[in-house]
């Protein structure tokens, strides 16, 4: 196939033939034009990354619809992790809004766990954000890494154990851990 190799006039025209299919398809999951365009977007640029594996791919309209399917229910989950998280700021807010001194001990916690994300190696940072903040179970950040799912739960194991030690050493016990991960 000519796109493996590289020819840019052959992605081009695997594009315009697979946009027809994945515009409403993408459409009917996500019912956002603009999203629509991202997941499209990201499907090809994934496409054209893994170029290299498309001859030992005996269905590629499966493969291009498989990734695009995957974009989406990412976008899907993704906006249900926030909304929840949303709904979970706003029963904080509610409940530190009560107290000055509670709102300022709550936000100087969450800058000090920020401060600590920041501090992680590189792997350790992107397994925990991609299982914190994005809510992707092991497995799939083993894949989304390359990983074994083992080697993912350890590094996650040291960035949560890094996250705590350096909470501790800032002088915020576990009380306060409580608080922010179980309101």
């Amino acid at each position: 196939m000519l796109v493996a190799e590289g020819d840019e006039t052959a992605f081009r025209q695997l594009f315009s033939s697979y946009l027809p299919l994945l515009r409403p398809t993408m459409f009917r999951i996500v019912k956002d034009e603009q999203t629509v365009q991202d997941i499209i977007q990201e499907t090809f640029l994934r496409l054209w990354l893994h170029r290299d594996k498309m001859p030992a791919i005996e269905n590629p309209r499966s493969w291009i619809l498989r990734i695009a399917y995957y974009r989406a229910f990412e976008y899907l989950r993704d906006k249900t992790l926030y909304e929840k998280k949303l709904q979970l700021l706003g029963g904080r807010t509610a409940m530190v809004d009560d107290r000055p001194d509670t709102r300022l001990a709550f936000s100087a916690i969450e800058q000090e766990i920020s401060r600590a994300i920041r501090l992680l190696p590189p792997q350790q940072k992107k397994v925990y954000q991609l299982s914190r903040e994005a809510g992707l179970p092991i497995a799939a950040i083993a894949e989304e890494m390359r990983l074994s799912p083992q080697s993912v739960k350890n590094t996650l194991g040291r960035a949560l154990k890094f996250i705590r030690d350096h909470l501790e050493k800032a002088g915020y016990g576990w009380i306060w851990l409580l608080l922010l991960f179980f309101p």
